[in-house]
């Protein structure tokens, strides 16, 4: 996959704020995009970037179900991430910059895919976050999307999600340094332990058991999860990560709204031409079967289903073989 960066001018937040120039980042396969290439877009999560062969490896490379030798293959940083799109971090102060929604995300995907010429997307791919940008531009441009593929998503961010990101964001702002810096190292022992948080949101309670239990009986005190906590709170500010940008992006959460003056999810739903797929995991706690059975419905022809998994959210970077043979099963892959 090819690193690419497109500057564009005079760009308006949704909510309100313009920036005079604006770049995203993101990666495209190593090749020049030719009218009629197979074009194969993926949506990132929340805190990865747009190398899918970096956060998706078993599902995206040579011979997997999406190859990048030949599909040509798109995947765009989103607004506010730490890899490289403009964000907090692009400006002095980084508390002054916009907030920004996952409709102005879905913004930039237009912008990146009328820059490369592309008319058509053939399969547009997103999960958990990246299911929000999916689904936000599946209303959006329609009439270019073939076809889609949502994974443990939702067309409007829960109560339940929602209260995630808030407790979160309460962690960050719990840090003195957060708002009293002024550069981008305020506010990491916050995002540590927001990013600990987040981590018990995303698995579930088999998984926890399965991975993180105590091999010691006689043990005093259990340490092995609590250890493995700061460890993943660490990891991301080692991956690159500040408060600043993990903040605007818990904000960006809350905005999901595909009904927002569509006349409500139902409708805006019903807007999807794209022939599409949603797909949910058994232990999800963020994004439950019984609601994504709930909205699938409202997706003309949508085709519903449930991958097994003991790992929560997470099942949708761990089961790649089930995912891959949902796929695969499916017109998405073979017959697009």
């Amino acid at each position: 996959m090819h690193l690419h960066k497109l500057t564009t001018n005079n760009f308006r937040f949704e909510a309100g704020g313009n920036l005079e120039q604006l770049d995203i980042i993101y990666h495209t396969s190593d090749r020049d995009y030719q009218a009629g290439d197979r074009v194969v877009w993926l949506c990132h999560a929340l805190t990865a970037n747009s190398d899918p062969l970096d956060w998706w490896p078993e599902m995206v490379g040579p011979n997997c179900c999406v190859d990048p030798d030949k599909d040509y293959v798109v995947c765009v940083n989103i607004f506010g991430s730490a890899y490289g799109t403009t964000g907090p971090r692009s400006v002095s102060h980084p508390l002054d910059f916009p907030r920004f929604t996952v409709r102005d995300t879905a913004r930039l995907f237009s912008l990146v895919r009328e820059h490369l010429g592309i008319e058509q997307i053939d399969l547009l791919v997103g999960s958990s976050i990246g299911g929000f940008h999916a689904l936000e531009w599946a209303i959006m441009e329609g009439e270019r999307i073939r076809h889609a593929a949502f994974i443990a998503t939702a067309p409007r961010v829960s109560a339940w999600l929602s209260a995630w990101m808030e407790v979160q964001r309460m962690a960050i702002e719990a840090d003195p340094t957060f708002r009293a810096c002024e550069n981008l190292d305020g506010g990491r022992k916050g995002l540590e332990a927001a990013r600990a948080i987040s981590l018990i949101s995303y698995r579930s309670f088999d998984g926890y058991n399965l991975t993180q239990y105590e091999t010691d009986d006689d043990c005093l005190f259990a340490s092995r999860a609590a250890s493995y906590e700061r460890y993943q709170g660490q990891k991301l500010i080692n991956r690159g990560f500040d408060a600043y940008s993990y903040y605007y992006l818990l904000h960006c959460v809350d905005s999901q709204n595909v009904g927002r003056n569509r006349g409500g999810v139902a409708q805006a739903l019903s807007l999807i031409q794209a022939k599409s797929i949603v797909i949910a995991i058994t232990s999800d706690g963020l994004f439950p079967p019984a609601e994504s059975t709930q909205w699938a419905q409202h997706i003309p022809g949508a085709q519903y289903y449930e991958i097994e998994s003991r790992f929560g959210h997470d099942g949708f970077l761990l089961e790649t073989e089930q995912i891959t043979t949902i796929l695969n099963s499916n017109f998405l892959i073979q017959n697009l």
